[in-house]
């Protein structure tokens, strides 16, 4: 590989080949290429799982010459093994798992703008020896890898004119409240403020935190989190010139969001931020990893392996994630 394209395009991962990514794939990009402002990418799989034209290509730059006319595909390094759609297979695993580091790797040396991830089965990755937490901590992984800089990664949902960042993810709530420290809240914060200017172009980013507890505890009444902890590291913030609010009930602040007040809600738990982006934009809705020292986007959805098998597979929320990648990458050009 030896040319970096002016215009760098898209790359994005072949995911899950049992899973739904081949098939909103092909119908992304046969949506894609014909609307007037172009978004190409190119995918890196075999070519033999796209339901649709494909031109094979040995480099990235080659992507914008076939676009319009054909799926551009990167081979794969190795034979993909023969898997059916809807039944996960663990013999796909090293394929799934070069496809995500040589994205990655695109990304980082310029030969891609960023890259919009297709939905992955951890559960197929952990049978075949995977030892990351998940998708988006090896990613994480291959960028401290090549760039020997750590880069702790936040979640951020973006639909329905949502944009809410998570401190907490995949956490039990009784276990909850341990996680909320004044370190781990800066540092979500921090690095949605600086996504918001970098990725976003928003020049002066409102922020807003949830409370945890109902009607953001109630002056300690219904609840101590608010007044012990996010309220008194809210104020370091903005002391620091951050425009962030004390912690807000969760119930009315998705509210206030959409009347304009705020750019995005730093939401404490993971269904607290993911139902009011799923309930206003069930398909499109996309899921983007802010801190990394890439673009990385990706459907808000799983495998759909019963899709996949059905092929009713819906492209929506991975049209959106190439959507806001695209976005995302010419903001951060132009960011000083």
């Amino acid at each position: 590989m030896a040319i970096k394209p002016d215009t760098p395009p898209l790359a994005v991962t072949m995911g899950d080949p049992a899973g739904c990514g081949p098939q909103i794939t092909a119908r992304a990009w046969n949506t894609l290429r014909r609307e007037s402002r172009r978004t190409p990418f190119y995918v890196i799989a075999d070519p033999a799982l796209f339901a649709c034209e494909t031109q094979v290509i040995q480099d990235p730059a080659e992507t914008g010459t076939y676009f319009d006319d054909a799926l551009p595909v990167l081979p794969l390094s190795g034979r993909l093994p023969v898997v059916q759609p809807g039944t996960a297979d663990s013999a796909a695993a090293a394929s799934i798992l070069e496809s995500i580091e040589r994205a990655t790797r695109h990304a980082l040396e310029g030969y891609s703008a960023g890259v919009v991830t297709n939905p992955i089965s951890k559960a197929v990755l952990y049978s075949a020896g995977f030892r990351h937490p998940g998708h988006t901590e090896y990613l994480a992984a291959i960028c401290e890898d090549v760039t020997g800089e750590p880069n702790p990664p936040v979640m951020m949902l973006a639909g329905g004119g949502l944009r809410v960042s998570l401190v907490t993810i995949h956490v039990p709530l009784m276990s909850i409240p341990q996680h909320l420290t004044p370190d781990t809240l800066a540092s979500v914060a921090h690095t949605t403020n600086l996504a918001l200017k970098r990725d976003f172009g928003i020049s002066q980013p409102r922020l807003a935190f949830t409370g945890l507890n109902p009607h953001a505890g109630e002056s300690g009444s219904i609840g101590t989190e608010e007044r012990d902890i996010i309220n008194p590291l809210a104020t370091q913030l903005r002391e620091a010139g951050m425009d962030i609010s004390d912690a807000r009930s969760a119930d009315t602040v998705f509210a206030e969001m959409l009347d304009g007040r705020f750019d995005a809600v730093i939401a404490m738990t993971h269904d607290q931020g993911l139902i009011p982006v799923k309930t206003l934009d069930f398909w499109g809705g996309v899921n983007t990893t802010l801190g990394l020292p890439i673009i990385r986007t990706s459907p808000d959805h799983g495998t759909a392996y019963d899709a996949a098998r059905e092929g009713t597979a819906r492209p929506d929320s991975l049209i959106s994630a190439i959507r806001l990648a695209s976005e995302m990458a010419g903001n951060r050009l132009s960011h000083v």
